[in-house]
């Protein structure tokens, strides 16, 4: 693909990239530009695989003209069919007027059993008990569970029997693929280098994969394998804004998100009253979306029924056993940071009581870790082309039946320590990735590797978790043996930034360094080293130094003056710190405000948190002023939240913001006579030291008086 050159491309197009030419080269017809999908939305509620399937239909090129030719059609198609709930009345009076009318709306079905007959309801037209024939439900059996989004044909027949509804169901096509040609799939497939065919399919999400790590995109790809295995159970738990339902929401016309977490028996598994089977029977993926919360409410009876579906892929309707192959799919938010959850509880510490389970935990193939996936920013978005929604996921449809879980064998051995339910997570995160990335089933040992690696750490970090919660399961040694008998232990990125926190409470946290469970030992003659870092046992901590007490004064050209001297060590160990400073507006007062909450950071333990409050005033030179102000804040939460501190801020009016100061839980005050602003304007280069050291900036001259005061409660 050497010869592939990039064509000139019209003014105000975005530029196309080698990738872009080779995806459009070989997948003509079934990509699409990313960035149009916001192009045509406008105001449309509608997900993104339903404007996607109208792209496909007539935007699907690399040719300018093509393209915008395809947006305008779509755009009157949406404009003259999509059916806004704001609009209903109108839309009924186009198709009363009319007499038949073509429309985009969500599709719901439910059998009358009184009546014997099928009956739709049109989510955003606000009409019900249409008629819907037996063998529309045949084609489309989904229409009976959650909604379908369908492009239909409605028609009105008036008559004096109040009991007819005048609605007529002409047509109806759900929005998804009929049908593809898996072997031009695979062919195409071979056209790309595995970096290439990550990037297409980052694209096709809707990223830009230049925004991304290796690491940062296997999170993202990870998210796909629900849609491509069969009961394959995952979750992710991590910060708000990243991403995590979205793909489930949005991607696939086979995935089904519940918000709110919360579901009954009869519609997730089946209503026994009526027989109806509920949503794992009809969907591919079933989503859990704000899965976390310790005081959620949950039905105990779901739980177990869900440990058992999750387990045997079964459920039981009275006497009679019933099984289904959907995903199951649990996301939801953390309120607090990794460390700090290691050292106090575990990383599963969000989920609800219920689910908070040894049993249930122990049924989930792989966990995600949020805290590692980018907060979601616009820049992240992809201009570049990539596969047609409805399409990819009919290919991950598609592959379900198919197993690729033993195509490591031929070059490494899972540990034999690793038990049952361990190997099945392993493999089924291993077969999920290789029909996602290597969909033919050809990969060399080092891909093999490298996804392999990935699966187990995801199964791990599951494991580690439930022997916190029940000390009575035994240690797993999780690793993998090559051809040659080398041991590969596989670890997490979590137990190697805080071993202190991670090894916290286990029984062999004196042990040696870890071995194969076998009868060889390539790690002979090693010694074990005894430091806090690799025994797991916390430091000693230090004695709280003598602190100055009193007044002191600076010299305005002063040097020699940091944060870290005049600051950080009267916060140590404080978990509530109130900063009033009526001057934190510019950006080099928000930058000073910034190394202080870093100075904060680095001096406090890891897994404890800090309650960071700053009282200030808002600027008064105009709302401009105002915006960039608070841009500047909120920016500085978003950083310091990261860092375990919860950063907090107070506008009040400029007469209630009196003498600038720090106080502390632990009972000091800190008087700072010019507030946090102590240093005189320095260069922008980043070739001076002062831009980088406080220490070396010249200071404006201050005065600070420390007090010692009584701790909060203190007699």
């Amino acid at each position: 693909m050497s010869e592939i050159q990039n064509e000139p491309h019209n003014a105000g197009e975005p530029p196309q990239s080698d990738l872009d030419y080779k995806i459009n080269l070989l997948f003509g017809g079934v990509v699409v530009r990313k960035d149009l999908v916001k192009a045509v939305k406008g105001n449309a509620i509608v997900p993104s695989y339903v404007l996607e399937y109208l792209l496909g239909q007539y935007a699907a090129s690399d040719d300018e003209a093509t393209i915008q030719a395809g947006i305008d059609t779509v755009r009157q198609i949406l404009a003259e069919h999509y059916v806004h709930r704001s609009e209903s009345e109108l839309v009924k009076s186009k198709i009363k007027e009319r007499g038949r009318h073509k429309i985009i709306d969500k599709v719901t079905v439910t059998l009358n059993e009184r009546a014997d007959v099928y009956e739709a309801e049109f989510a955003n037209l606000g009409i019900k008990g249409v008629i819907v024939d037996s063998p529309i439900i045949t084609a489309h059996p989904k229409l009976l569970v959650g909604g379908v989004w369908c492009i239909c044909d409605i028609e009105y027949f008036h008559t004096d029997d109040q009991r007819v509804v005048p609605w007529i169901l002409g047509s109806i096509k759900p929005i998804q693929l009929s049908r593809f040609d898996v072997d031009q799939y695979l062919e195409s497939r071979r056209g790309f280098t595995t970096d290439e065919w990550i990037d297409l399919l980052m694209q096709s999400i809707g990223f830009n994969p230049e925004m991304f790590s290796r690491r940062g995109k296997f999170f993202q790809l990870v998210r796909l394998i629900p849609f491509v295995e069969r009961n394959y159970n995952l979750v992710e738990l991590g910060p708000k804004g990243t991403g995590k339902s979205h793909i489930f929401s949005e991607f696939s016309p086979h995935g089904m998100l519940i918000s709110g977490g919360e579901v009954t028996v009869p519609k997730l598994f089946v209503n026994n009253a009526n027989g109806r089977i509920g949503l794992v029977g009809y969907w591919d993926v079933v989503a859990f979306d704000e899965f976390a919360g310790k005081k959620k409410r949950t039905d105990r009876a779901l739980v177990d029924i869900m440990k058992n579906y999750m387990a045997n892929k079964s459920f039981s309707r009275g006497i009679e056993t019933l099984g289904a192959e959907a995903s199951m799919v649990f996301v939801g938010n953390t309120s607090h940071t990794v460390p700090y959850m290691l050292k106090n509880s575990d990383l599963f510490d969000e989920l609800p009581e219920a689910y908070h389970d040894p049993a249930f935990l122990d049924r989930l193939h792989h966990y995600i870790p949020g805290w590692e996936v980018d907060i979601i920013r616009g820049e992240m978005f992809s201009n570049g082309y990539g596969f047609v929604v409805d399409y990819i996921a009919e290919v991950l449809k598609s592959m379900r039946s198919q197993d690729y879980s033993d195509r490591y064998q031929q070059y490494f051995t899972l540990s034999p320590d690793i038990s049952t339910r361990d190997r099945d997570g392993i493999h089924k995160t291993f077969s999920g990735l290789m029909k996602i990335l290597y969909p033919d089933g050809r990969a060399s040992s080092e891909e093999i590797e490298e996804i392999l690696r990935f699966a187990i750490e995801g199964r791990k970090r599951v494991k580690d978790q439930i022997l916190r919660i029940d000390s009575t399961m035994a240690e797993v040694k999780f690793g993998y043996l090559d051809t040659e008998g080398g041991w590969h232990v596989v670890t997490t990125l979590e137990e190697d930034e805080y071993p202190t926190y991670y090894h916290r409470g286990r029984k062999d946290e004196e042990s040696k360094p870890e071995e194969p469970p076998t009868d060889t030992d390539p790690f002979s003659g090693g010694t074990a080293s005894t430091d806090a870092t690799s025994t797991g046992k916390p430091a000693e901590p230090e004695p709280e130094p003598d602190l100055f007490q009193g007044h002191r004064e600076y010299q305005e050209g002063q040097r020699g003056v940091s944060f870290d001297s005049l600051l950080v060590p009267y916060l140590r160990g404080a978990s509530q710190i109130t900063i009033v400073d009526p001057y934190v507006r510019m950006f080099h007062q928000a930058r000073n405000l910034m190394e202080l909450v870093e100075g904060i950071a680095r001096g406090k333990d890891p897994a404890d948190e800090v309650t960071i409050k700053l009282i200030t005033v808002e600027n008064q030179d105009g709302p401009e002023k105002v915006q960039r102000q608070l841009e500047y804040l909120l920016q500085i939460k978003k950083s310091a939240g990261v860092l375990g501190i919860v950063f907090d801020v107070e506008l009040v009016d400029p007469a209630a913001a009196h003498d600038r100061s720090i106080t502390t839980d632990t009972g000091w005050k800190i008087l700072l006579g010019r507030g946090l602003d102590i240093f005189q304007r320095m260069t922008d280069s980043p070739f001076d030291l002062a831009t980088k050291y406080q220490k070396y900036r010249e200071l404006k001259g201050f005065g600070i008086t420390y007090l010692r005061e009584a701790k909060p409660g203190a007699k």
